[in-house]
C-alpha cells in the first residue's frame, strides 16, 4: 500500500501579522447561544482568500492580522451584531465579519507538535489499529466531513480517512456530527 505525506509546507496556511499569540487554543469551557442563535463557542472556516482580523467588532478598528488562505479552521468566541471574535489554532484572537465565515468543517492536525518529527496517521478506519492511508504532518489544513466523538473522517490533499479526534485543532472532544 502506498502512503502519502502530506506536509504543512503544502497545504498550510498562510498567515501575515503584525502581533501575534503562542500556544495553542484552549478546549471549550462551556456553550451557551450567541445572538445568533447558535451555540458559543463553535467551530468554522474561514471562507474568503482574504481575511482581516480586526482588533474590534468594525471596520473602524486597526487590522491586527491578515490571513491569506480560505478554509482555515476558526473557532467562534463571541458576537456582536454582524461580527464574529474568533480565535485560530495558534490562540491568535480577533474580529471578523461574518460575511467572511462558512458553516464549512475544517481542522488542523496537531498544530501544538509544529516542528516535531511527528506525524498525524490518516486511517483506513476509525481504529487505531487500521491500516495507514496518509501521514499528516502537524499543521496540515483538512476538511472533516464527520466525527463521532473519537474519530474524524477527513480529506486532506485528495486522500479520505480517519484521524483521531485528539489530534486535530477543529472539532471539541467528545464532539459529534455529520
Amino acid at each position: 500500500m502506498r502512503h502519502f505525506v502530506l506536509r504543512a509546507s503544502l497545504v498550510s496556511w498562510i498567515a501575515l501579522g503584525l502581533c501575534a499569540m503562542g500556544g495553542p487554543a484552549a478546549d471549550a469551557q462551556g456553550v451557551s447561544k450567541g445572538s445568533s442563535g447558535l451555540p458559543l463557542p463553535r467551530f468554522v472556516s474561514l471562507k474568503a482568500k482574504r481575511v482581516n482580523l480586526r482588533i474590534g467588532p468594525s471596520t473602524d478598528y486597526a487590522v491586527s492580522w491578515l490571513y491569506l488562505k480560505s478554509g482555515l479552521p476558526v473557532e467562534i468566541i463571541q458576537e456582536y451584531e454582524n461580527w464574529r471574535r474568533i480565535r485560530d489554532a495558534d490562540g491568535t484572537e480577533g474580529w471578523v465579519s461574518q460575511t467572511l465565515l462558512s458553516g464549512e468543517r475544517t481542522a488542523v492536525a496537531a498544530p501544538w507538535m509544529r516542528g516535531n518529527d511527528v506525524f498525524v496517521i490518516l486511517r483506513a478506519d476509525s481504529q487505531s489499529t487500521a491500516p495507514a492511508v496518509a501521514k499528516l504532518e502537524p499543521g496540515v489544513v483538512i476538511r472533516l466531513e464527520e466525527c463521532t466523538g473519537n474519530w474524524c473522517l477527513a480529506e486532506a490533499g485528495g486522500v479520505t480517512g480517519w484521524v483521531a479526534q485528539a489530534e486535530i485543532w477543529g472539532a471539541y472532544p467528545g464532539e459529534a456530527f455529520k
